[in-house]
């Protein structure tokens, strides 16, 4: 993200204009549902539109008081601390604010304050939790180094656009203080286990073959912001916000309810037949580079980014053994039928661990530990086992020129660079957790709470 003055200026000047209309967040158009297959690109993303200078819009013409706007059990939020959070929320996305999109910009602030306000009394709960300025400043520090700014010119650029310093060091100080308490407080019920990590890189494995899609992911969820047809039209108002140059992952990062939204909607390699059918044929028509319509699902909609696809990885690595009966190519049916004969009749008893010990221990036959290969470099006769057998297994008679073989298939993975490790896979799957523990847990607190918006 690149610090943009222009985009602040616009908006402080949205923020200061009052005229006499209705509240902004009532102004929301009625959506008009379109079938996301019929038509998946909406456009293509511009990476020049970040660096090259963008003329400010007009500004939007709305009014809103300032006195109180919400209250949040005993704590209020005022429409100063609103026009803040709105400011925030366009700067983080270089949004620029325009009569369609300013109501889902200030919805996304309203809701942004209502959960602050619900966190920050959550951990005020907690004497141990004190996040000190020093917290602050190192978080501040890695959202600057993340813009590409130094924290100085960071700071100088937020108070350049009207935003107040302390206002935003508290916002800081409750996000750092809810990782953390959600950290702390479901750090057991997060933990993945050895097993869940060997499923996730056997399923990884398995569809190796198959059609991969890199992508960005934003998502509005309805609930959250009043209702599916406000889903869909703030949805709509982003896509045109991101083909005109708002950096995507800026405003996934400030917009979606993912939990790609703290990696600017990185969703990652998307497996076909891994996810929803409604983002599968979608999926399956973006060309790379481009962006879909709003995709409405269950609970809410979805934007997609293409970011790049593949056939699949080309890199399968496996580790086997095997116990062999020597034969010549030109032995005979019937010395291939006993040959067979034989290790059939050893195959119920063999294992990874014992395969190589059982065929040292009876004479005719050899054993070998074939190590870790590429699928690709392994004989032909091998290959198929290598890709579809089970781990752990062990196989039927397979004839080569060499003799007839049992194998013994003890571990797969994937290989290549872009192959994700054990621990990077297990890393993945616990923030999964965090994230999902965490919107449950605020969830229940929001159900919790006596929130009252002034109409």
């Amino acid at each position: 993200m690149r610090l943009k003055r222009y985009s602040m200026g616009a908006a402080l000047a949205a923020l200061m204009v009052v005229t006499a209309v209705e509240p902004s967040w009532a102004q929301t158009a009625p959506a008009q549902t379109a079938p996301a297959q019929t038509a998946p690109a909406a456009g293509a993303l511009n990476p020049a539109a970040e660096e090259a200078p963008q003329r400010a819009t007009a500004a939007p013409q709305f009014r809103m008081a300032d006195g109180i706007i919400a209250t949040v059990n005993d704590r209020i939020i005022t429409g100063f601390d609103l026009r803040q959070r709105m400011l925030v929320v366009m700067a983080m996305s270089q949004l620029q604010p325009t009569e369609e999109n300013i109501a889902a910009i200030q919805q996304q602030a309203l809701n942004d304050l209502i959960e602050q306000h619900l966190q920050a009394q959550e951990i005020a709960k907690f004497d141990q939790l004190r996040i000190t300025d020093d917290e602050v400043d190192r978080e501040i520090a890695d959202m600057a180094r993340q813009a590409g700014a130094s924290p100085e010119s960071f700071l100088t650029f937020l108070q350049q656009g009207g935003i107040a310093l302390p206002a935003f060091r508290e916002q800081i100080r409750t996000e750092v203080g809810w990782r953390e308490l959600v950290g702390g407080r479901f750090r057991d019920r997060a933990r993945v286990s050895k097993s869940q990590v060997d499923q996730a890189m056997r399923q990884l494995t398995e569809s190796a073959t198959k059609p991969q899609y890199l992508v960005g992911e934003i998502y509005l969820e309805a609930a959250r912001v009043g209702g599916m047809q406000e889903a869909m039209s703030g949805a709509r108002q982003l896509v045109q916000q991101m083909i005109q140059g708002a950096p995507f992952m800026a405003v996934a990062r400030q917009f979606s309810a993912a939990p790609s939204a703290a990696r600017g909607g990185d969703a990652g390699w998307i497996v076909q037949g891994t996810t929803q059918p409604a983002l599968e044929s979608v999926m399956d028509t973006l060309e790379v580079g481009q962006l879909s319509n709003p995709i409405p699902v269950d609970g809410g909609v979805y934007i997609l980014y293409m970011r790049d696809k593949r056939s699949g990885v080309s890199t399968s690595m496996v580790k086997m053994k095997q116990v062999m009966i020597e034969l010549p190519e030109t032995a005979d049916e019937a010395q291939v039928a006993a040959a067979t004969q034989r290790l059939d009749a050893l195959r119920g008893e063999l294992t990874c661990d014992n395969i190589l010990t059982r065929a040292r221990s009876e004479t005719g036959l050899l054993g070998a530990d074939l190590g870790e290969s590429d699928v690709a470099d392994l004989l032909p006769q091998f290959q198929q086992v290598a890709r579809s057998a089970e781990v752990g297994s062990i196989s039927t008679a397979v004839r080569t020129p060499l003799g007839v073989h049992l194998l013994a298939v003890c571990d797969r993975r994937l290989g290549g660079p872009e192959a994700p490790s054990a621990q990077q896979v297990e890393s993945r799957l616990q923030n999964q957790n965090y994230a999902m523990l965490g919107r449950r847990y605020l969830r229940d607190l929001r159900e919790d709470a006596l929130i009252e918006i002034k109409q």
